[in-house]
């Protein structure tokens, strides 16, 4: 009998709708700005929500495990679990791992306000009140309204608890206080279960899995939060200990295939050892120049990995001297001699933009100089040098290039490495199977392969590939990241093997061409047809001053605390009220003295005059804006005694409350965009062009994009596209749901051939984009279905966006948007084309889904 893991079943309850999918507005709130929880991130946390204030089967003590890709945010994850766990009163928290590094990496993200990594907003609000993370020893000097947090490696932790010392953390703290332990690569703690374990290994697996339980066990209330990308769920033993305990999985696999990661290219180079070494610095000094070109500050990084410390330190020197002596020669001879596309590519735009070979080689003899290469191995690592291998995307740190052998492997963050470049020629596979030593250089081209967020337009998603499908854009470069290893065959499918089982590159890729029928381009259609779409333009929000100019609610409630207390007797007098008679009172904050509002305000960081003027530039001063929150109201329902004479405490925390809600509600009403509700007409010939597109292919039982049409292993999806002169691209790759609409068309074609002249189905391959009108939030819509009438020649243009059932709920505003655009478009008029507008209806359907078809078709019929 199969067993479900826990992962498995809340997967199904947050499929069906059982989770409540928003996550308090706290978290969102008191997490650093910069960083925006992306939606894994958010579905991880609202399942642990659901586990401990809804399942009925939790666990006390519990332990769960975030099993999470490299690169995913894991951390970021911490902070929000973090914050929620304070909300609900847990104050101290165990933070421990295996490696020091880590630990130095992590107490940065969660301390150091001036790290660009700190994960924290500037300052942590709950209720108005301001909330310290502060660094204990012990939790006997724990503040009980502050976040306390103990770093720790689990060798020191171990020691601490086994070797007594004065302000150790001992036993006896986890038995007194309500813990959080937080344990980072946590496939550590199991490194002794798996294995069948002698006198030895019996004695250190005290030091490891016995200890965390004892420590996890002294309460019933302390928590165990595990995060780790690597877990061993084959192996029986950790299965068993795993099954009820994983609440979320989210492997590489699915970070690669949502654009959240960079792709990976293995280059190799049948070339001298420094050469190869060059080719990688002429590479990245060329996606610098590349990115400098669209305005982007990158200085991308280069890693060149040894065997040993002793071969990392030749190799530092070997390139040191090098560069040192570099010339035109040694740049010209990787030009002659390399025939890979994209260092002919390189070479290709240095003659474009007039970069002679001899300004490049100083570029290249400056850019990495000894001073901006670091070695780095486990005798040689200091403070100074974690500082600058922490900080590698700063502007103030120049290193360029990072010599070393496996210190990089595990707990290393760094979005702007480009290059990894692997100096020995050695293999370790046995029968065609990839050995450890390949294993590990599989883990760290998947640390490598962390996307570096950039964004070119407006509408770009910032942590997302944008160029899968413009192979030949410049920009690609800045998404890829290059392995660089010796010409052996052997080693590279080894290596391969190893990547496509992390998940790190797809078992399948390649290049398709989409392509617009010859048919189609002889059409009336192709040679005078229009699309009409929306345009993104910036809101005029000059004339905004107070809240009496925008959008917000006028009236709020709040429940006053009665401060009641009263002890009744059970099934004896069941007509004693133990309860007390309240009421609700309306008031304006305009009742409150002003004294009052001007302390409420203080008390919260959005008011602050400097930050209001982002929300009304026209306000003058704080007085002019409390003068406007004086008619907001509120319905207070409290005891008519404290109804009658509101004290000034009670007037605090109203004002306090309610300028939290007003502060949400400025906040949604403030957009620097919006999307005309005026479509303009452009030519399809000018719009719909013939594509490239890249195609990945996983192992995944049940895939289907990516597959064409044609020759869709499921009869359900198979259609020859090529021969519906309806269909104006000559194939479709895209989702079942799309297929599953395709072939609807298909089903209906000749109802349509009867009211219509013209039917042309046509696949948004990210070819425009349409506008919500309130936010100008960009949308590509599947497919637009153009109709031409017969008799009056009347023209209709219909979005329509096939939705898979998991997705409904979390792409609502699209289908939302969609539904709004018959109601609320405009056609440009003064164009000789629309001397009568009703020949043009534009219209926006809700999304169809194979579990809802009956619904959709109706709708469809209608119109």
């Amino acid at each position: 009998m199969k067993i479900n893991r826990l992962s498995q079943e809340y997967n199904s309850l947050y499929k069906h709708g059982f989770i409540n999918k928003k996550i308090p507005e706290y978290i969102d709130e008191n997490l650093n700005q910069k960083f925006k929880l992306r939606p894994y991130q958010t579905e991880a946390i609202v399942k642990f929500i659901h586990y401990l204030e809804k399942d009925t089967n939790r666990i006390k003590p519990t332990q769960l495990l975030f099993n999470m890709a490299t690169g995913s945010g894991k951390t970021l994850l911490m902070a929000a679990n973090i914050l929620y766990l304070y909300a609900k009163g847990y104050r101290n928290f165990l933070f421990f791992v295996n490696s020091t590094n880590i630990i130095e990496k992590t107490r940065d993200n969660f301390l150091n306000i001036s790290s660009p990594k700190y994960l924290f907003n500037t300052k942590i609000m709950f209720d108005g009140q301001e909330v310290v993370i502060k660094e204990v020893a012990n939790f006997d000097e724990a503040d009980k309204d502050d976040i306390n947090i103990i770093f720790t490696t689990i060798q020191g932790l171990y020691s601490q608890l086994n070797l007594y010392r004065e302000n150790a953390v001992t036993f006896e703290d986890f038995k007194e206080h309500k813990i959080v332990l937080i344990s980072d690569e946590a496939h550590h703690i199991n490194a002794w279960t798996r294995n069948k374990l002698d006198k030895t290994e019996s004695e250190l697996k005290k030091t490891w899995e016995y200890m965390v339980d004892k420590i996890l066990n002294a309460s019933t209330g302390n928590i165990m939060l595990e995060y780790t990308a690597t877990i061993d769920m084959v192996h029986p033993a950790i299965e068993k200990k795993y099954r009820n305990k994983i609440i979320f999985e989210y492997d590489l696999k699915q970070f690669r295939k949502e654009g959240y990661s960079k792709e990976v290219k293995v280059l190799q180079a049948d070339l001298e050892l420094f050469e190869r070494m060059l080719l990688a610095i002429i590479l990245s000094q060329y996606r610098r120049k590349i990115a400098g070109k669209y305005g982007l500050n990158l200085k991308p990084v280069v890693l060149f990995k040894s065997k040993s410390i002793k071969e990392s330190k030749q190799n530092f020197e070997l390139f040191v001297e090098k560069i040192n002596g570099l010339t035109q020669l040694d740049v010209e001879r990787i030009k002659e001699n390399t025939y890979e596309e994209v260092i002919q590519n390189v070479f290709e735009y240095f003659d474009k933009e007039n970069i002679s070979i001899a300004n490049f080689v100083l570029e290249l003899k400056e850019a990495f100089s000894e001073e901006k290469c670091i070695l780095l191995d486990s005798k040689n690592i200091d403070k100074e040098k974690q500082l600058k291998l922490n900080t590698l995307e700063d502007e103030n740190n120049r290193i360029r290039a990072i010599f070393a052998v496996n210190m990089l492997n595990e707990g290393w963050d760094v979005l702007n490495l480009f290059d990894i470049v692997r100096l020995y020629d050695t293999r370790d596979a046995k029968s065609g199977k990839p050995g450890k030593t390949t294993n590990a250089e599989a883990q760290l081209i998947g640390r490598g392969a962390r996307y570096y967020p950039f964004r070119i337009n407006e509408d770009d998603e910032f942590f997302k590939r944008k160029f899968d499908n413009q192979p030949n854009n410049e920009l690609k470069i800045i998404e890829d990241l290059y392995y660089h290893s010796k010409h052996n065959p052997r080693y590279i499918q080894e290596l391969t093997k190893a990547l496509k089982n992390k998940g790190i590159i797809p078992d399948e890729e390649k290049m398709v061409a989409l392509k617009v029928k010859p048919e189609i381009k002889k059409s009336g259609f192709w040679k005078n047809g229009v699309i009409w779409l929306n345009e993104k333009v910036e809101v005029d929000r000059s004339n905004i001053k107070n809240i009496d100019d925008i959008a917000v609610k006028k009236v709020y409630k709040y429940n006053l605390v009665s401060g009641f207390v009263k002890t009744g007797t059970v099934l004896i007098d069941n007509k004693q009220k133990l309860g007390i008679e309240k009421t609700t009172k309306t008031f304006l904050l305009g009742n409150f003295d002003e004294r009052i509002l001007r302390k409420a305000m203080q008390k919260l960081d959005f008011y602050r005059f400097s930050n209001l003027k982002k929300y009304f530039p026209a306000l003058k001063s704080s007085v002019e804006f409390i003068v406007s929150l004086k008619n907001i109201a509120v319905d207070i329902t409290g005891t008519r005694e404290k109804l009658q004479d509101l004290d000034v405490e009670d007037q605090l925390k109203v004002s306090i409350k309610i300028l939290k809600e007003l502060e949400h509600e400025i906040k949604k009403d403030y957009v620097s965009y919006k999307g005309t509700e005026v479509f303009k007409p452009f030519e399809i010939k000018k719009i719909v062009k013939d594509k490239q597109m890249k195609i990945n292919i996983d192992d995944d039982s049940n895939q289907t994009h990516g597959v064409p049409m044609s020759r869709s292993l499921q009869t359900k999806y198979q259609l020859n596209l090529k021969d519906k002169k309806w269909y104006v691209f000559d194939e479709n790759y895209g989702t079942s749901e799309e297929k599953s609409f395709v072939k609807f068309i298909d089903g209906i074609i000749d109802e349509l051939n009867k009211n219509y002249i013209e039917v042309y189905l046509l696949r948004n391959a990210g070819l425009f984009k349409i506008y919500r009108f309130a936010d100008a939030k960009a949308m590509e819509p599947d497919f637009v279905l153009f109709l031409k009438k017969k008799n009056n020649k009347r023209f209709l243009q219909i979005f329509i966006e096939p939705k898979g059932r998991h997705l409904i709920k979390t792409d609502q505003w699209k289908e939302d948007f969609l539904q709004e655009i018959e109601k609320q478009y405009r056609i440009k008029s003064g164009l000789k084309l629309l001397r009568e507008k009703d020949r043009f209806k534009i219209i926006g359907l809700p999304f169809y889904n194979n579990d809802r078809k009956a619904q959709f078709v109706e709708i469809f019929k209608e119109i």
